[in-house]
């Protein structure tokens, strides 16, 4: 008697300690459906991507959603929704989506970019981008008889600034007094790069140059040694470009041997 009440005990311990763990594992019971806690573990690794950072209070108004998810999503299919036609096509390019996305984790990871790849790629860009920097300035017209007449102007003691606010056709520069800033000479056009070079600091452009966006008349404010940022202070960016390119070649590559009738 004794035994078989101590195996009664045991087993309804037993049993108990199940449905205690069982209902650890839900949010809530909704109509008598289980509503698993990996939903709000995925709701909140979802936000937690996002850049969200999940407060106490937050966590309350997380689980009221996932509530209130189940009971719609309920009444839907209580309605029949979940069976119409739009619903199972949107369902197929939700999926689409989803597994599309898997594709391009799963590829990133087996695929990443190394700190040698990124030290390859900043190499190349300070050997692009070394050198001489160019302060320059410049007023910009359509005709090279006004641009010639801007230079004699000049001559004559014209202040630089107030002519290219009012005569230059390049907004950007023009609004500035003909500034363009700071500048690699790689970055502007041929004949502009050419004339720029040849200047003294200080020194305008005797004649006017021509270029395929009209007549430039050109002056060289400044000029040192190309400011480039360090390897740690642009990493992240590198490596965000870097996917991205990978990324892109393994989505031609598959679209290039697929046989599309």
């Amino acid at each position: 008697m004794k035994k078989t009440l101590l195996s009664t005990m045991v087993a309804a311990a037993l049993l108990g300690g199940v449905v205690l763990s069982a209902a650890a594992q839900n949010v809530a019971i909704v109509n008598g459906k289980a509503v698993p806690k990996t939903r709000i573990d995925a709701l909140v690794q979802q936000l937690n991507a996002a850049g969200k950072t999940i407060t106490p209070e937050m966590e309350g108004q997380i689980k009221e959603e996932i509530i209130a998810r189940e009971i719609f999503v309920q009444e839907a299919q209580k309605r029949g929704l979940d069976a119409s036609d739009s619903f199972k096509t949107q369902m197929e390019l939700a999926r689409q989506t989803l597994l599309i996305r898997e594709l391009f984790t799963d590829y990133q990871k087996a695929n990443p970019v190394t700190d040698a790849d990124m030290q390859a790629e900043y190499d190349k860009f300070v050997a692009a981008n070394g050198g001489k920097e160019y302060k320059a300035s410049h007023i910009l017209v359509e005709k090279e008889s006004e641009a010639k007449a801007i230079i004699a102007q000049l001559k004559k003691g014209g202040n630089f600034a107030a002519i290219a606010k009012k005569s230059s056709k390049d907004p950007g520069s023009g609004a500035k007094g003909g500034d363009l800033d700071w500048a690699n000479p790689s970055s502007y056009v041929k004949e502009f790069t050419e004339a720029l070079i040849t200047l003294k600091k200080g020194q305008t452009t005797d004649t006017p140059v021509k270029s395929q966006f009209g007549y430039h008349i050109i002056r060289l404010d400044d000029e040192r040694q190309a400011q480039l940022p360090k390897f740690e202070e642009v990493k992240p960016q590198i490596a965000q470009q870097m996917q991205q390119q990978k990324l892109a070649a393994f989505q031609q590559e598959m679209r290039a041997s697929a046989k599309v009738e």
